[in-house]
């Protein structure tokens, strides 16, 4: 098996991708399923499930996809391959440590509104499939790579050193993480919507600024 060159993905290539049936489309076919995935669990949700949930033959789903865990694997590369360009972006800034990083929660904002389903099921999985171990494996390696820039700011002297690098990386991703129970992208002409920017800026204020005004 050959090494993708991001660290933690293993992947011999992709599968070959199988041309579509006619009025049904492997991006719906994906969307609905996970959908479904989220709403019953992985392991409690069946191809009859989706069959039912999209109006076709599991036939149909088949002429897509070899079965369930493929459209898993789909759903989690969706997840993880954009958490990993934005930790690329972030890699490439020739800036500071602390400037890569808030860069890299920025941009892990900016994923979790655009792919938003699919990075709630990364955050479900349990690693009960060969599928899930793989991708938990890719999300163990992101963490670390967090936690390499927390030291190098912290080398820098722009954090605080007296807290372990990886609980700040958890506690820093945590939070990012947990707009996933809440947050929802707001529907075109809502009223009072919260944007992804503003989101972002949320979290970058808390996170690196704190929230105690102190005074001088």
């Amino acid at each position: 098996m050959e090494l993708d060159q991001r660290p933690g993905r293993e992947t011999g290539g992709p599968a070959p991708r199988r041309r579509g049936r006619p009025g049904y489309d492997l991006e719906a076919v994906l969307r609905v399923a996970v959908e479904v995935f989220n709403e019953r669990g992985y392991d409690g949700a069946s191809m009859e499930d989706l069959s039912r949930r999209l109006g076709i033959a599991k036939s149909g789903i088949y002429h897509h996809v070899a079965g369930k865990e493929e459209l898993l694997r789909m759903a989690l590369d969706r997840a993880l391959d954009g958490l990993w360009e934005a930790a690329d972006r972030a890699q490439c800034l020739d800036a500071p440590a602390i400037v890569r990083l808030e860069r890299l929660v920025r941009d892990a904002v900016g994923v979790l509104d655009a792919r938003l389903p699919y990075v709630t099921l990364l955050l479900r999985v349990r690693g009960n499939t060969a599928t899930e171990r793989a991708a938990l494996k890719r999300r163990r390696a992101f963490d670390a790579l967090v936690a390499s820039l927390v030291e190098e700011a912290e080398r820098d002297g722009d954090i605080r050193t007296d807290i372990d690098p990886k609980l700040t990386a958890r506690l820093l991703f945590g939070t990012v993480n947990s707009l996933v129970e809440w947050y929802r992208p707001a529907a075109p002409g809502a009223a009072n919507p919260v944007s992804a920017t503003a989101l972002a800026d949320a979290v970058c204020a808390i996170a690196f600024d704190g929230l105690r005004v102190r005074p001088y």
